[in-house]
């Protein structure tokens, strides 16, 4: 795989320098960010691009090269193949389609291409797919419009696998639009006729940069080593599986050739394995910002709810029943702690409205007690925060973030909010490791998976 993330030269067929066509965003992509090694234009019509020699054909290449990005029509493949063994390539990024996806000729074309890498020893990635990204050494070896992802990624410790090309696209972009979730690998994997799922999460496992794996996968090459690899390791792994229904998995073949499963099955399998599933895209997004800001849970208690509203602190509870959290019971120190900025008419309890004692002692003070008290209580292993945006400042939650990683203690925000201090807020507590949703629901299934995942990997 290292071949495909790290390579010693790249031929980039197909290169061109019409900004409307995917050819000149590979290699401008590919121009922007990778270092280690030589780039080749390759196209007939140019005797230069973007500033570098452009080769007629691989033939006219003086070097050798490790990895080449097909981005021309499919019917070039397998003689692009030979070409390339001639340059002792390891590897090809198919980003073109028109094969297996679109019926019986391409299968076969597919088909053939792969027979023909394989006696050569070159590895195939795709086709029908958008290629990948690398967040930390900045490569993007992709048709990625470049304006999209220059200025909005940052590196961080989530993965993504995503077997539809533009759906990765997609994704990518309301990742790094929405912010809070910083990128160390994406790959895009499209027919996967050769390099699959289950190798890219064993490299990624394996990838001291990676702590959270998420996928977009409608089938699986190795389902039954995939699930021993997820068994075997402590980083979470999200999977959103596509083609449950009977209509999404015919939808499914078309797509990238896949056959879908049985999803009964699958998601047996998956709760075997550990892995937390999810079921759209926004929920695999915000469970994987979540998890890449939580380092532990322990499950000895229960949680508490802190709240500035007594109907949200009820809707939560209801929440945390129907996933089967217990709420804490908060100790005698803790009720004392609390009991200090509440009005003598009114007993704490779990959920903790703190909206009457705010009117006595105002927003930072009694935000800042109840949480220290609720952070050091052994009988709360968890906590979620309602917080308003325009009304505390991030500031007063500094002594929980200490407190939270050190108990192992997971913090989660429900915030609302108006206009920018809403965004800045968000991003601030988010810089602090506490994840924030938008809706309580999401927010009461996401502690849902991370104490499930703590518990089955402690």
């Amino acid at each position: 795989m290292d071949s495909f993330f790290n390579p010693d030269g790249i031929a980039i067929i197909g290169a061109t320098p019409n900004p409307r066509k995917g050819g000149y965003h590979i290699l401008n992509n590919t121009l922007s960010g990778y270092k280690t090694g030589k780039i080749y234009p390759i196209n007939p019509k140019y005797e230069s691009v973007l500033g570098l020699p452009c080769y007629p054909d691989i033939d006219s290449i003086p070097d050798d090269f490790e990895l080449a990005i097909y981005f021309i029509s499919a019917r070039f493949l397998p003689d692009t193949i030979e070409r390339c063994s001639r340059k002792n390539a390891k590897g090809i990024i198919i980003e073109s389609a028109g094969f297996a996806e679109v019926g019986e000729d391409g299968r076969r074309l597919q088909e053939e291409s792969l027979k023909l890498a394989r006696e050569h020893n070159i590895r195939l990635w795709g086709p029908n797919c958008m290629g990948l990204l690398d967040g930390y050494r900045r490569h993007v070896f992709s048709f990625l419009r470049s304006t999209a992802w220059n200025s909005l990624m940052v590196p961080g410790n989530v993965s993504l696998i995503v077997q539809s090309g533009m759906l990765s696209s997609g994704l990518l972009m309301m990742v790094l639009e929405r912010g809070g979730i910083g990128i160390s690998k994406v790959c895009s994997i499209g027919n996967k006729c050769d390099v699959h799922e289950t190798e890219l999460l064993e490299y990624l496992i394996n990838d001291d940069l990676t702590d959270v794996i998420g996928l977009y996968v409608e089938s699986f090459a190795d389902a039954r080593h995939f699930m021993q690899l997820a068994r075997s390791t402590h980083k979470p792994i999200v999977v959103l599986k596509g083609g449950r229904s009977p209509e999404g998995a015919q939808a499914a073949i078309s797509h990238t050739a896949s056959i879908a499963g049985n999803h009964a099955i699958i998601n047996s399998a998956f709760k075997q394995a550990g892995i937390i599933q999810v079921f759209d895209i926004h929920e695999l997004m915000d469970f994987l910002r979540g998890f890449s800001k939580i380092k532990g849970s322990k499950n000895d208690g229960g949680t508490a709810i802190i709240t500035f509203s007594g109907g949200g602190g009820i809707v939560t509870a209801d929440f945390l029943n129907d996933y089967g959290l217990p709420l804490a019971h908060f100790s005698d120190d803790t009720l004392k702690s609390i009991n200090s900025v509440f009005p003598q008419w009114m007993d704490p309890a779990n959920p903790l409205d703190l909206w009457p004692a705010i009117e006595l002692n105002g927003v930072e003070k009694v935000y800042e007690t109840s949480i220290d008290a609720l952070a050091k209580d052994k009988n709360v292993d968890s906590i979620i925060l309602h917080l308003f945006a325009n009304w505390i400042s991030s500031s007063s939650l500094k002594s929980v973030c200490a407190l939270k990683d050190k108990e192992k203690k997971p913090v989660i925000a429900w915030l609302v909010g108006m206009d920018s201090a809403f965004y800045t807020f968000r991003k601030d507590i988010e810089n602090m490791g506490i994840p924030v949703f938008d809706e309580i629901g999401r927010c009461v299934g996401f502690l849902s998976a991370v104490k499930k995942h703590f518990y089955n990997t402690s």
